[in-house]
């Protein structure tokens, strides 16, 4: 065997029964991340090259993921088992000679540490194969490890096949295996579907080269958590628990306050820097990246969002695909909406919502008001109750307004239309035309007075 010489092998062609979905279950999210997707991120940080995926016909979508993740795909079809799903990697390794890792989309918490002590334990043992296993406080339906006097693995019996004895054993297999190539596809060509499922199973590989005489070992991992498998949407909501706690702690560690961390639910992907505070029931989510000294929530809604230093995200807000300079001030109650940039030290306050809108720096705009499709010079400030009508019933128009122009409150800015440098648009005007720099422009009605006049009287019949 060539120890040095490393290929991976993922299993997704699974029909996805248990789950209950239209879709594969390799698409399934697991803290923002497809489960396929957050396989590959694992072995292409161990150094693994080649990989192949096997999936199922007219599994599309599941093709392109693993091709994005760096990935060759071979299709199972018909589905007949495990073993027989591991023969149609030949196709892409051939007469590959080395060692083949093989694991499962659906066994997504895997460490690169723990990959990594498998594959050295095979190495320095000079097995034929190599199981990753780990002892299970109730092992009820899992493949026991039965071990040999030296350690080594005599067996893997199915729990439906185990006597008393076998099934009091606590050390259970994984699924995930290092196996000497090609020997382990000489061996998967010759399997027989001689169960009752009809199909050619893994585990009969191993039971092969145990018959002839070769050694397979096993690894115990210290975290049953590591080798879980999602097989329904509960166990997805419990591997994501784990997930979501690991996301926690690493960001704590990393320097970050999470206040009440159980309620706060954080992606994978995202980054927060240094000294930010989050504050509980707070979510963050997708490509979304957070400066240092910030305070996000509580109960806020980031996701795939830009996020500077020194920036306050209040109460109740909700942001998605949008930029945040240093020292702004976003909410409480703030919607902001897809393409919206809010520059340094600006201000968008409570219950302002804005739709592809940019804010230049020290823009305030503090409450109670609608921004969409345009652009806000430096300085300028927006009225309470003031916005911009930006959609006449067919298409979309975008406003300018300038810097340091003032917008009075109960303003409606019908746009197309530029507010110069500097002016001043007086409150409850309806502004239809362009305002010149430093103007001062008024469109409302001259107030009337009616001295003496008396409500309407619900007792009053004279206008029946």
């Amino acid at each position: 065997m060539i120890a040095d010489r490393l290929a991976c092998v993922i299993l997704a062609a699974g029909q996805s029964k248990r789950m209950k979905t239209r879709r594969s279950k390799a698409l399934h999210p697991l803290c923002g991340v497809p489960l396929l997707a957050r396989v590959l991120r694992t072995l292409t940080e161990l150094g693994v090259a080649p990989i192949v995926t096997v999936i199922s016909p007219d599994a599309d979508e599941v093709a392109a993921l693993a091709h994005a993740g760096g990935s060759e795909t071979v299709v199972q079809d018909p589905p007949l088992g495990t073993g027989h799903a591991a023969l149609q990697a030949r196709s892409v390794l051939g007469a590959f000679q080395g060692t083949v890792l093989l694991t499962c989309v659906d066994i997504p918490l895997l460490r690169v540490e723990t990959l990594q002590a498998l594959i050295e334990h095979h190495h320095a043992t000079n097995a034929a194969a190599t199981i990753l296993t780990a002892e299970h406080a109730d092992p009820t339906g899992y493949g026991r490890i039965v071990r040999g006097p030296d350690g080594g693995v005599q067996a893997i019996v199915e729990h439906r096949d185990a006597d008393e004895a076998t099934r009091a054993i606590r050390e259970i297999n994984s699924s995930v295996y290092c196996l000497r190539s090609p020997l382990v596809f000489d061996l998967a060509a010759n399997l027989r579907a001689e169960n009752d499922q009809g199909e050619q199973y893994l585990t009969d590989v191993i039971a092969d080269l145990v018959a002839a005489g070769e050694r397979v070992e096993a690894l115990l991992t210290d975290d049953p958590q590591e080798i879980a498998g999602i097989n329904s949407r509960v166990q997805l909501a419990e591997a994501e628990k784990v997930l979501r706690q690991r996301i926690r702690e690493r960001l704590m560690l990393d320097g970050v306050t999470l206040l009440d961390p159980d309620t706060i639910y954080i992606d994978d992907d995202v980054q927060i820097g240094r000294d930010t505070t989050i504050q509980p029931c707070t979510f963050i989510s997708g490509q979304t990246t957070i400066g240092e000294d910030c305070e996000i929530g509580p109960h806020a809604t980031v996701r795939d969002c830009e996020i500077g230093d020194r920036v306050v995200i209040r109460h109740g807000t909700f942001m998605m695909d949008s930029r945040v300079g240093d020292e702004a001030t976003v909410g409480p109650f703030a919607h902001v909406r897809s393409g919206c940039t809010i520059g340094p030290k600006a201000r968008a306050g409570s219950y302002v919502e804005m739709k592809a809108a940019e804010l230049g720096e020290g823009v305030k705009a503090g409450h109670v008001a609608y921004l969409g499709d345009v652009t806000v010079g430096a300085g300028a400030n927006i009225g309470a109750g003031a916005i911009v009508c930006n959609y006449d019933g067919a298409r979309k128009h975008r406003t300018v307004i300038g810097e340091r122009a003032f917008i009075g409150s109960n303003v409606s800015l019908v746009a197309p239309v530029t507010i110069g440098d500097g002016a001043y648009i007086g409150a409850g005007s309806t502004i239809t035309q362009d305002v010149p720099p430093g103007a001062l422009a008024v469109a409302r009605k001259k107030q009337k007075v009616i001295e003496g006049w008396k409500p309407p009287s619900k007792d009053d019949d004279s206008g029946k």
